[in-house]
C-alpha cells in the first residue's frame, strides 16, 4: 500500500524563505533611495516663490538679486516647509537646505536651483538648472551650484548628464 504526502518540506519551505529574504534585501535600497529623492521632488515647488522676483530682476535690471532681501524674500530660516530647513537666494541662485523631517541622507545637505539666461536677449525667460545638471544650449548659467546631494538621491533632471 502506497502513501502519497501532500505539503511541503521544511526543507523546501527554508529555501523559498532564503530566496525572499535575498530579495527583499535587495529591494530595500532601491527604496529608499525612492523615498529620498520623493522628498526632494515635494521639497522643490517652495522655490517657486523665489523664482519669481528673480526672474523679474533679471528682465527690469539685467541682475541678479544678491541675498533674500534683495528678491523681496524673508530671512533664509523663515522660508521653511516640511522638508525644508532654509532657502536663500544667493547671486540669483536659490540654495535649498534640507532638514526638519527629512531622511537623514539629505539633511543639512543642499541643492542649488541656478537660472540659465540669454545675456543677450534679456526677455527670453530664465530656465532653471537643478543640481548638477547641464544647462540649456546658448544659456549662461549664473550663480554658484554648492549642490552637496549624491547624484543617486537626485531626481534624474538634477543630474550630470
Amino acid at each position: 500500500m502506497k502513501t502519497e504526502q501532500n505539503g511541503f518540506s521544511l526543507l523546501e519551505m527554508m529555501v523559498v524563505m532564503a530566496v525572499m529574504g535575498i530579495l527583499a534585501m535587495t529591494a530595500i535600497p532601491s527604496y529608499m533611495h525612492q523615498i529620498v529623492r520623493r522628498q526632494i521632488i515635494d521639497a522643490v515647488p517652495l522655490a517657486e516663490i523665489a523664482k519669481t522676483p528673480i526672474a523679474a530682476s533679471w528682465v527690469m535690471a539685467q541682475a541678479f538679486p544678491p541675498d533674500n532681501a534683495g528678491a523681496g524674500l524673508p530671512a533664509a530660516d523663515l522660508v521653511v516647509s516640511t522638508h525644508i530647513k532654509s532657502l536663500s537666494v544667493q547671486d540669483g541662485a536659490i540654495q535649498i537646505t534640507f532638514g526638519n523631517s527629512a531622511n537623514v541622507m539629505i539633511k543639512d545637505k543642499l541643492l542649488t536651483l541656478r537660472p540659465a539666461v540669454v545675456e543677450e536677449a534679456p526677455i527670453v525667460p530664465v530656465s532653471w538648472v537643478c543640481g548638477y545638471a547641464a544647462g540649456p544650449g546658448k544659456m549662461t548659467i549664473r550663480g554658484e551650484n554648492k549642490t552637496n546631494i549624491p547624484s543617486e538621491y537626485l531626481p534624474v533632471n538634477c543630474r550630470a548628464p
